[in-house]
Parts: structure tokens; sequence; C-alpha cells
């Protein structure tokens, strides 16, 4: 097992798995905090940036990891503040699918303008920095998505 001590041993696979779920989960509670001064709970916020583009119901459920019955109140919820917006798709109107409006879109810049420790967290980070960080994340990203 590697040990990230100074040593110059490359950190062990574990190891790296815990730092970057403590990283995630430091990101989601900024996240969560900052849509909550924005009226909204997390999988209300996460549901905007994912209909960023329009999405069926049933795909949005998918993206956000949950049942679709629940992606129902939460649209519910996005419609009623003018965040988003459903409609029946034209090729099968039994199929309904989501977009976000205007003011979403500047809910969603808002939140993400106020999530203060990551944007701290990240700004820390010189050029260098970030473009290694950027090019591991676009290595990892697609092989742990199903």
């Amino acid at each position: 097992m590697g040990s990230t001590t100074g040593t110059g041993t490359a950190p062990s696979t574990t190891e790296l798995m815990e730092q970057v779920a403590a990283v995630g989960a430091a990101y989601f509670q900024d996240f969560a905090a900052a849509a909550a001064r924005h009226g909204l709970n997390s999988s209300q916020a996460k549901a905007l940036k994912a209909v960023l583009e329009p999405v069926p119901m049933r795909a949005l459920a998918g993206r956000l990891g949950c049942d679709a019955s629940n992606v129902t109140g939460i649209v519910d919820r996005l419609e009623a503040l003018g965040l988003a917006h459903r409609e029946a798709a034209a090729a099968d109107r039994r199929v309904k699918i989501v977009t976000i409006t205007d003011e979403g879109r500047a809910v969603l810049d808002r939140i993400r303008d106020d999530m203060t420790r990551a944007r701290q967290a990240f700004d820390s980070l010189d050029t260098e920095q970030r473009t290694a960080l950027s090019r591991l994340c676009q290595q990892v990203l697609p092989l742990l998505r199903p």
C-alpha cells in the first residue's frame, strides 16, 4: 500500500478513492448549502443542472439516481418556481420533456457563484494544477459512469 507522507510513494487506489470521496462530499455539502440559500434542496438544484438541455422525465430520474415518481415532485416544485417547465414530446405525447427556463439558468448560476468553499478551493490552484486536475477528471470520469 502506498503512502502520501512525502516519501515519494504514490497513494494507493484505496487512498485515492477516499480522497476523491472526501472532495466530492465537501463539494456536495457546499452545493447543497448554496442551493438552500436560494430556496432549493440539493435534488432540485441538481435537477436544474441536469435539464440544461431538454431531458425526458425518465432520463432525468436516471441522471438523478432516483425513482421516476420522485422526479415528478422535484419537477413540480421547479415548475411552481418558474425554474423549469415540462411539455409533451413531439414524437410521443406520453413522454414529458423537462427544460430549464431562463430564470432557472439564472438561479443555477447564482448557486454556483454562491459556492464559496468550492470556489476558494479551486481558486487556490495555479494554472498547471488546474490543467492537471482537469486532465485527470477527463480520464477517470468516463470509467466511472455506467
